[in-house]
């Protein structure tokens, strides 16, 4: 697979006009014991299949943006199973904390070179920025101040062109009453703070366990499927769809345009 040469704090030195290239991968929900399921899914199985794919596909990515609940039940063993799934790809994997996560074992397992924990990172003219919306014990997310603080510093000081921005939830309302009840409360206050800049051009979530694409201020807004189930579309209640795992292929191209591409797993 193709890599581009990623650097922390520096632009990486990157005099081809192809873009960035993207594996946005969200929301497997693993378990220590690779055959459980969550909702009739064993998610081991469901996420091995998605990199399977991704690896035939011959799709040349530089990096995988992954967006929250890596896991499930709370365990370090989960996080094992995450890695050693990963790890085949030969690529960097960027990881931001979902609502089932748990922060401080999911630092620690994701400690080897290949992962990274909320990190920031400029390819080419674009820097692509983790950030943490979670709120402890609560479906819901919150950027809190020391993290929203963060997020405007690195806006500010960012010698990149062009931003792209992961976290967990929502910012916007995805028109499904119950999932947007557990969104991002201060999406507002988020939405302001990207705008302002003029630098930002998308950020992408995971959570809602269905596809989204939405806009605000020009920035484009996009929610992935999960590796797993789905959750029903335009629903006001807790309800599951039979739609199959999905992954999405973004690419970032130096003129700050974004296209991405939704890949469902039909077979």
């Amino acid at each position: 697979m193709r890599k581009a040469a990623p650097t922390k704090g520096r632009s990486a030195i990157h005099t081809s006009t192809d873009p960035i290239r993207v594996l946005h991968v969200t929301d497997p929900h693993l378990f220590a014991d690779s055959d459980s399921s969550l909702r009739g899914t064993v998610t081991y199985s469901s996420l091995q299949n998605v990199l399977s794919h991704i690896q035939r596909s011959g799709w040349g990515a530089d990096l995988v943006a992954m967006t929250g609940d890596l896991i499930q039940d709370d365990s370090r063993e989960a996080y094992d199973r995450f890695c050693e799934l990963m790890r085949p790809l030969g690529l960097p994997v960027y990881c931001i904390p979902g609502n089932h996560d748990v922060r401080a074992i999911m630092k620690d397992a994701l400690a080897s070179p290949e992962f990274h924990y909320c990190e920031s990172v400029i390819h080419g003219n674009w820097l692509i920025a983790g950030i943490d919306s979670c709120i402890h014990d609560d479906a819901a997310g919150r950027i809190d101040d020391q993290e929203m603080e963060r997020l405007e510093k690195l806006l500010d000081e960012t010698t990149a062109d062009h931003v792209l921005i992961c976290l967990h939830h929502p910012p916007l309302p995805v028109g499904c009453k119950w999932l947007d009840q557990v969104g991002l409360r201060n999406g507002e206050e988020f939405l302001r703070l990207i705008a302002r800049t003029g630098k930002v051009r998308a950020a992408i979530f995971g959570h809602v366990h269905q596809a989204f694409e939405g806009s605000h201020d020009s920035v484009q807004i996009i929610g992935t499927p999960s590796t797993c189930r789905q959750f029903k579309v335009a629903s006001n209640e807790f309800a599951l769809d039979d739609n199959p795992p999905a992954y999405r292929r973004i690419s970032l191209h130096p003129d700050g345009r974004v296209e991405t591409e939704l890949i469902w797993l039909l077979d």
